[in-house]
């Protein structure tokens, strides 16, 4: 594994084993992880295509037949059958480390796309957690709008008949029933909502579009305590990280492998090999030994043109790295930031629910017994499902930034990890 590998089960932490089947599926399944596997296995060959450079090349090679030509001493025909078998051996001392530059740079370049895989992962996770939390936040909004509907048909069959006694006005029964078309025009906006958020995740987990299976519902989904401060080793294993790490190494050995390019090039050469006639009494055996150094004389700025290119592509590696160590802090800190804040508006989302919800028991109540206008229920009911849907969002919010967090700290955090004040 590389060092940017992520946990594997920070799921886990929300405490719903269906969201835990949502998240391994996305794993399993999911075609961006399987391009990205493919991409560490081309990443793999190349590196092994370049190691092998550095190691001595053999091959070999037969061939033979049957000839006629005329003796050139005696002018008489000649016949032969005729065969050659050589091995040829050739190897490049690499004496100023070219190829091995260029070997380690290829093996930079593995790690870094392993490390984009694993980052494609985590990525994926996050995305799977956060729909399937996005899932049961529509689910629950729905379940406020249905109840807000019987709560508010209720009130309407209330009206009706204090309409049809002579209690109540025309005017509270066309309010009333207004405030229940209200509610009831929302509830096939919040179900399309629902199919189109499970088709979205059943993509993602690389299924056909369908109904996703549901756990727990939002307000039993367990949110993962936040710790204090960010160990720095957490941000060493955040997955981009490790790869604009090696992608910087990589061009470094690359920028070394340019420079070394200008240095001559010592190579080694032997054959042998054996070659047999009917005209010959035995086989004669062959071989040859050879040594050659090449170098760079006039080139018209082809090698410095290489140079200079690897050396801006060093360059870009650089930079990229910096910003992708000073996004993965700004990450952090706002991931950190969210959880705390939308815990204290859902805190007081809460408070605000309760003290609307005694607000309409008490308005009902007026109304009924003859002390207030109808008005002032319907009021408190718009007031009661705007506060609950709020709500409702809020939760969801807090439990997508601890999903987001939990991204941005590399797959979770442990609590024996060294804390930085």
């Amino acid at each position: 594994m590389s060092t940017g590998d992520v946990s594997a089960d920070w799921w886990q932490g929300f405490g719903d084993p269906v969201l835990a089947k949502v998240v391994e599926a996305a794993l399993a399944n999911n075609t961006d992880i399987a391009i990205a596997a493919e991409r560490v296995a081309e990443a793999r060959a190349q590196f092994d295509y370049a190691r092998a450079q550095q190691l001595p090349l053999v091959t070999g090679g037969a061939g033979g037949g049957r000839d006629r030509e005329v003796n050139p001493g005696f002018g008489f025909p000649e016949e032969q059958f005729a065969g050659k078998a050589v091995v040829s051996i050739s190897y490049d001392l690499d004496l100023f480390g070219r190829l091995a530059d260029a070997s380690e740079a290829r093996r930079a370049q593995l790690l870094a796309s392993e490390a984009a895989r694993d980052n494609v992962r985590l990525a994926v996770a996050s995305s799977a957690a956060s729909g399937y939390v996005t899932l049961r936040a529509l689910d629950a909004r729905l379940d406020v709008l249905r109840r807000t509907l019987a709560a508010r048909g209720e009130s309407l069959r209330v009206i009706k008949r204090r309409s049809d006694t002579g209690y109540g006005s025309a005017l509270d029964l066309a309010q009333a029933d207004a405030d229940y078309r209200a509610a009831e025009q929302q509830i096939p906006t919040a179900e399309l909502a629902i199919t189109r958020q499970e088709n979205g995740l059943s993509i993602l987990l690389g299924q056909n579009p369908r109904a996703i299976e549901r756990g727990m519902a939002l307000g039993q989904l367990t949110i993962p305590a936040v710790p204090v401060s960010v160990p720095v080793s957490l941000l060493r294993r955040r997955p981009d990280i490790v790869a604009a790490e090696n992608q910087l190494v990589a061009s470094d050995h690359a920028l070394d492998s340019a420079r070394a390019a200008f240095m001559p090039s010592v190579s080694l050469s032997a054959d042998g090999g054996v070659v047999g006639s009917t005209l010959f009494p035995s086989p004669v055996w062959i071989y040859s030994l050879a040594g050659s150094i090449t170098g760079p004389i006039f080139d018209a700025g082809r090698l410095d043109a290489q140079q200079d290119t690897v050396g801006a592509q060093r360059n870009q590696a650089a930079f990229a790295y910096r910003k992708t160590a000073l996004t993965a802090f700004r990450e952090v800190e706002d991931g950190l930031a969210a959880v705390r804040r939308l815990d204290e508006q859902e805190r007081s989302l809460i408070a605000q629910r309760d003290a609307v919800a005694r607000a309409l028991t008490l308005a009902t109540n007026r109304y009924r017994a003859g002390y207030s206008p109808y008005l002032d229920q319907l009021d408190a009911e718009r007031v009661l499902l705007s506060t609950e849907l709020a709500l409702v969002q809020a939760r969801a919010d807090r439990l997508n930034a601890a999903v987001a967090l939990y991204q941005a700290m590399g797959g979770g955090w442990n609590a024996n990890d060294t804390i930085v004040q």
